[in-house]
C-alpha cells in the first residue's frame, strides 16, 4: 500500500525509535491520524521542548533544566556529598531515586565502555568523574553500572584508574532475584550470588 508521504514520513521517524518496529509504528501513525489535534500539537510541543529546554548539569552530567549549570541532587545541600553512585544514563538515577533510600549524589557517565562500537574512555564521562574525586571531599564511589560485559569493564575500568586516590569504591551486590529458584538461575548469578554471601547476623 502507497501511503502519502506525510504519514509514511511519521512511520519512518517512529520507527527509529528503540522497541518501535514497522507494525507498532504504523499503528501510532494512524492513531495520530484520528487522534484529536490537541494531541499531535502537545507531543510536536512537547518534543521541541525535550531539546530546547533540557541541559546536561555540570557536575554530575544527569538531565536538568536549561539554563540550570547544576540539577536539583547536585544543589541538594541534604544530600552526602561524601558518597557519589555512578550510572550508566539518567534512567538510572530515577531507577534509584524511586527508591528513596539513597541519599548520596550521583555521576551519569552517558554510557559505557564499548570497544567494538569504538567507545572508549574519553567518548563517555570518565575523566569528569576522576576529576570531580581528585578534587577531595568524596569518602565513596559506588560502581553502579548494568551487570553486563560492557557494564563489568566500565566499573574495573573506573575502579583501576580511582585506585590511587584512596577512596573506597564499591559495586552493587549482584546475585538472586527474591522470589527466585536456584534450578532457574544461571550459573553465572549463581556465581555472583555465591561469592557475595554475607554473615548472617
Amino acid at each position: 500500500m502507497i501511503l502519502p508521504e506525510p504519514i509514511q514520513n511519521l512511520i519512518n521517524a517512529l520507527e527509529r525509535l528503540p522497541g518501535i518496529g514497522p507494525k507498532s509504528a504504523s499503528r501510532l501513525a494512524f492513531y495520530f491520524l484520528r487522534a484529536d489535534e490537541s494531541l499531535s500539537s502537545e507531543l510536536a510541543e512537547a518534543l521541541t521542548g525535550l531539546k530546547d529546554k533540557i541541559a546536561f548539569c555540570s557536575e554530575c552530567f544527569n538531565f536538568t533544566d536549561a539554563g540550570r549549570e547544576r540539577c536539583e541532587i547536585c544543589e541538594n545541600p541534604k544530600r552526602d556529598a561524601s558518597i557519589i553512585c555512578v550510572l550508566e544514563d539518567a534512567l538510572d538515577v530515577l531507577a534509584l531515586e524511586r527508591m528513596g533510600a539513597y541519599q548520596g549524589k550521583y555521576h551519569v557517565l552517558q554510557g559505557v565502555l564499548n570497544p567494538i562500537e569504538g567507545i572508549g574512555p574519553d567518548d563517555i564521562k570518565i575523566r569528569p568523574l576522576i576529576e570531580r574525586v581528585a578534587r577531595g571531599g568524596i569518602r565513596e564511589v559506588i560502581l553502579a553500572t548494568n551487570p553486563s560485559m560492557e557494564g563489568d569493564a566500565t566499573a574495573l575500568y573506573i575502579g583501576q584508574r580511582l585506585a590511587p586516590l584512596g577512596v573506597s569504591v564499591t559495586r552493587l551486590a549482584r546475585g538472586l532475584p527474591m522470589g527466585g529458584d536456584l534450578e532457574y538461575a544461571d550459573q553465572s548469578t549463581l556465581l555472583r550470588a555465591l561469592q557475595g554471601r554475607q554473615e548472617m547476623s
